[in-house]
């Protein structure tokens, strides 16, 4: 449905990315595997002169479903107003659970940062970004490059180079481990929004118990926010949305909290009655208003 959904939206008009003077480099390679899910788009304008910021925005879906395909408006969006975006595909579960998305997200920063200048990117201006499942592993992402750990995607994000300016979480599932918890705080939650959630859970991450602890900070992102560990390199700032009839409300109320306590620079932007990724219809008044506050906060913070 979703992915002929945004086929459908591509043949409006406006969708054409040549209409608002950007172009689009498809399916480069950024992992030599030959595999479809190891390649990415660049969305850029060529209206803007001189070194881009750069995104890397990673798609939602539930760890398990869509692609840098059917979230061809969200690099259209950036784009516009002169960010060289990059939309990755990424490994999908359940037949590749956990690390796999991870690993993939952390190859393609790497990929960013080391040929995004190439492409008329400024490395040292990127912004990794993500909606739903995708905020998760942007915040994953952001933690590797914050917190050391010994693992080795975790290991390519460090070495890859400086911690983002900013990091664009929106509506995201920020703790997979315990999807048993939004019912635990709500029992009036949805039984099909539930049922979705431990479903997103139970194929991301089949085997709780089997976890590595070491791995959980990519799992669950949100608790080692959360956590008292200090990074050792300095978390960027956030900017979160989230609409209040979206049953990941919770977590993202929470990682703002986080966010306060650290003392780290963010903004939380709450949309009262839309539904999950309501940003993603750009035309609506809420989704304008999204990306108003986001773009001011990122121009803030370049």
């Amino acid at each position: 449905f979703f992915e002929g959904a945004a086929k459908a939206a591509r043949l409006h008009p406006q969708a054409d990315p040549a209409k608002h003077d950007v172009e689009v480099l498809r399916d480069l390679a950024y992992r030599n595997t030959g595999r479809h899910e190891h390649r990415l788009d660049i969305y850029r304008s060529s209206r803007h002169a001189g070194p881009m910021p750069v995104v890397l925005y990673l798609h939602g879906g539930g760890f398990r479903i869509l692609s840098k395909d059917t979230h061809w408006i969200m690099g259209l969006v950036f784009a516009k107003r002169g960010y060289l975006t990059i939309l990755p595909n990424y490994r999908l579960a359940p037949k590749h659970p956990f690390p796999a998305a991870m690993e993939d997200a952390a190859a393609s920063y790497a990929w960013v940062r080391e040929f995004a200048a190439r492409y008329g990117g400024d490395p040292d201006r990127l912004i990794v970004a993500g909606e739903s499942a995708g905020a998760n592993l942007s915040m994953a992402v952001t933690a590797a490059a914050c917190f050391p750990r010994d693992l080795p995607y975790a290991r390519q994000v460090w070495e890859a180079g400086p911690v983002p300016r900013v990091c664009l979480p929106a509506c995201g599932i920020l703790q997979v481990s315990d999807p048993e918890r939004f019912k635990r705080d709500k029992p009036s939650i949805n039984r099909f929004a539930n049922d979705r959630i431990g479903e997103v859970s139970r194929a991301y991450l089949p085997d709780v118990g089997a976890l590595d602890p070491a791995a959980r900070d990519f799992v669950d992102p949100l608790l080692l926010l959360e956590g008292d560990e200090e990074p050792e390199r300095p978390l960027p700032p956030f900017f979160t949305g989230v609409g209040t009839a979206d049953p990941l409300l919770p977590d993202t109320r929470r990682l703002a909290a986080a966010l306060e306590r650290r003392g780290i620079p963010h903004e939380a932007h709450y949309y009262k009655g839309e539904v999950h990724a309501f940003h993603a219809f750009v035309f609506r008044e809420a989704a304008k208003q999204f990306w108003k506050a986001q773009f001011a906060f990122l121009d803030q913070h370049l």
